[in-house]
């Protein structure tokens, strides 16, 4: 086994944690492993907000529909995307996260669909490198994907064109746990072409 799956197989999602800071060395180390992930047309559309003040952690539990646990952890890093218009055929709004436009989203062709949301999952790209280099140094993370986007956006101070994607919560587990059963390899892939079992 090599030494990220070694890493993939302790990972476990952390919402419980010590009361204890992550050093500025190993959150530098989680930056720059989002920083170095790779992005279609070299875009690098990500923005890492770094959080740490505890009000504040606070009320993004509150945005995050009062998941009252986010509020125990000593560092959030919200991975914003920002969308821009240009000849690589920039997006300019995750129109899906919107209610107002479930209608237009709706009757969107999937390859439209994709398309706008392209800057948003390189995003996550990046976080997933993030939650590795975590975990390398012992942090555990847990990814937040339900949150009110225009209130993390306004409490950020986030200009037009940057939305928040996801909300990355990180820190110490307070206890080991175990991962959760994954499916078999055999589940997951198949080889040349796609064949029901």
């Amino acid at each position: 086994m090599g030494k990220i799956t070694e890493l993939l197989s302790q990972r476990f999602s952390v919402r419980s944690y010590l009361q204890k800071p992550v050093p500025q060395p190993v959150l530098d180390d989680i930056l720059e492993a989002g920083r170095l992930s790779p992005s279609g047309g070299n875009e690098q559309p990500w923005r890492f907000g770094v959080i740490t003040d505890p009000t504040l952690i606070n009320r993004i539990a509150q945005i995050a529909h009062q998941q009252e646990w986010i509020a125990g952890a000593p560092l959030l890093i919200v991975l914003c995307t920002a969308f821009v218009e240009n000849e690589r055929g920039g997006r300019v709004i995750q129109m899906h996260r919107f209610p107002e436009y479930a209608s237009a989203v709706a009757e969107m062709d999937q390859d439209l669909y994709w398309s706008l949301n392209q800057e948003e999952h390189q995003t996550k790209i990046a976080g997933t490198h993030m939650v590795l280099a975590a975990l390398e140094h012992g942090v555990g993370a847990c990814w937040v994907s339900r949150f009110e986007v225009r209130s993390l956006a306004a409490l950020l101070n986030l200009p037009p064109n940057i939305l928040p994607s996801e909300i990355l919560v990180f820190g110490y587990p307070q206890n080991r746990q175990k991962p959760t059963p994954k499916k078999s390899l055999t589940e997951v892939t198949f080889f040349n072409s796609y064949k029901e079992s």
